[in-house]
């Protein structure tokens, strides 16, 4: 099943394990069970520490297995073939079921090992979600180093009769104890923070006991990134604040346009991005986000939505964006119930269904394209008359069997029976008709809109709600900076952003050098 560098490599891996363990498989005579036990014998193989025993038992998902060590059930549990993006949570759980500590901080591991109760996790995946694995990773090193959590990682294609039954349209959607827990993307601290109910208040204390800052950066993603390291080799007393380290940058899946890697995918840039960033002498307060901003005395003053606040000499705003809705009528009340956002993540959880993807660029094409490949039919609504994408994929799209293009059309209403997703109804626009098609999810793919709310009573926005800034990454506010897909920079690629981030980084500096030097 693996071939021989994932071998060589995966050997290489397993030479860390410290206890020995035991992989207890549940199988029956189906394919998958078939195809999950010859991948088990397969790492079983590769070291004298990892075993394989199997246990059928009629209360178990089958297929799945759970690692044990020394007979105790470590609480990681797989239901279904860990591969795809899962493959790397696979072998990272059999590391630290092996005693291999986990990637990370000591203040973090006491704060898992303190945590009291009963946590029994389930998490339903998708083997082509690029965010699934960052919450089952983080799960399963929480239940690694805690006897009191529990998580099992579904296969949400493979157990199709429960994911309908539990409404499962999303991944990765994570239950806590038979209720719903949280849907999307979450990180360790992110999980943490809504289990543990007294470390929002301690962060907040710790942040307001800060010094002001010669450089704080709101964001951070690929400009944000940047122009906090580029602020730091400056020798400024540098923070970063960010709800989300690593920004959209994770939600991107190939990545085959960045000078001098053929092709790599987002979470893994991100993390590049994030580890350069630790690298040097900065302060990064994550799973923070801004809402307002105000002038106190020489500084500017950063309000939390946490109830913190941050001095600084200068800021970097640097906040990115976000999906743009499409803000119709049932697009908030089936979100995660049939409206998407993601193909790769969500789109196996539709396998043999109907779906409409709208938007007819790049994005939106492009997931019509990988949609055909596992629905039964994809319609792509465009507003416009004709589609914006390139030529090639166009020309792709249009030799697919199974696809519809509807142009000239505004989607105006997505339609359910108050839980899931059903229809949704559009207008021609020349027409004037309205029509109605019965689907079971609808992708939106319409481009981003930037994350500059909190700070358009401070700085000069353009219609398109972008910051103005000037050819060295200065606001309309002195003191005030922006860089990357907040800003009205054009063509919003990573390459352009990272740029943005040192160009602006390097104008605050020029800046705060004249703002103390002594008047002649």
């Amino acid at each position: 099943m693996l071939d021989t560098a994932i071998r060589q490599q995966l050997q290489s891996y397993l030479s860390k394990i410290v206890s020995p363990i035991i992989l207890r498989a549940n199988i029956n005579d189906t394919a998958a069970s078939q195809e999950m036990l010859s991948l088990l014998e397969e790492v079983a193989s590769l070291s004298n520490k990892v075993s394989l025993s199997i246990e059928n038992s009629p209360s178990q998902r089958t297929p799945s297995f759970q690692i044990t060590r020394d007979d105790n059930d470590l609480g990681i549990h797989f239901a279904g073939l860990p591969m795809g993006h899962e493959f790397t949570s696979f072998v990272l759980a059999l590391l630290q079921a092996g005693g291999h500590p986990p990637k990370i901080d000591e203040e973090t591991q006491q704060q898992i090992r303190s945590l009291q109760g009963a946590f029994n996790f389930e998490v339903y995946i998708s083997l082509s979600c690029h965010n699934c694995p960052d919450v089952v990773q983080a799960l399963n090193s929480m239940a690694a180093l805690n006897t009191n959590i529990r998580v099992t990682t579904i296969d949400g294609a493979l157990f199709q009769e429960e994911v309908a039954s539990r409404k499962v349209m999303a991944v990765p959607t994570v239950f806590l104890n038979g209720n719903l827990f949280t849907s999307g993307r979450q990180e360790l601290r992110q999980i943490l923070e809504k289990i543990d109910i007294d470390s929002s208040a301690k962060h907040v204390t710790k942040i307001n006991e800060k010094s002001p800052f010669d450089v704080l950066v709101c964001g951070a993603g690929p400009a944000g990134v940047t122009a906090a390291i580029y602020a730091a080799r400056k020798g400024l007393r540098t923070g970063i604040v960010a709800e989300r380290l690593g920004g959209q940058v994770n939600d991107t899946n190939d990545i085959e346009n960045f000078t001098s890697i053929l092709k790599t995918e987002g979470p893994k840039l991100g993390t590049s991005f994030i580890d350069h960033l630790r690298a040097y002498d900065i302060d990064v307060m994550d799973l923070q986000s801004a809402v307002n901003l105000r002038q106190e005395s020489d500084d500017w003053s950063v309000i939390l939505k946490s109830g913190a606040k941050i001095k600084t000499k200068a800021l970097v705003v640097a906040t990115g964006a976000r999906w743009r809705t499409l803000d119709i009528p049932g697009e908030d009340l089936y979100r995660g119930h049939g409206v998407a956002y993601c193909p790769p993540c969500d789109g196996p959880l539709f396998k043999g269904k109907t779906v409409a993807v709208i938007g007819g660029g790049n994005s939106g094409v492009e997931a019509a394209i990988d949609l055909a490949g596992i629905v039964k039919h994809v319609t792509l609504i465009q507003r416009n008359v004709a589609l914006t994408a390139d030529d090639v994929l166009e020309r792709k799209l249009r030799s697919l069997a199974n696809v519809t293009i509807i142009t000239n059309a505004l989607t105006e209403e997505l339609l359910g029976d108050g839980q899931t997703l059903r229809a949704l109804s559009y207008r021609d626009r020349t027409s004037g008709e309205r029509q109605t098609i019965n689907v079971d999810g609808c992708f939106v793919q319409i481009g981003l809109i930037p994350n500059t709310d909190w700070i358009k009573d401070v700085v000069e926005l353009n219609q398109y709600g972008e910051i103005v800034t000037s050819p060295r990454g200065a606001t309309s506010a002195p003191g005030i900076f922006a860089a990357g897909d907040c800003t009205d920079v054009p063509y919003k690629q990573i390459v352009i952003a990272l740029g943005e981030g040192a160009k602006t980084s390097l104008g605050v500096f020029d800046y705060l050098m004249r703002q103390s030097a002594p008047n002649s």
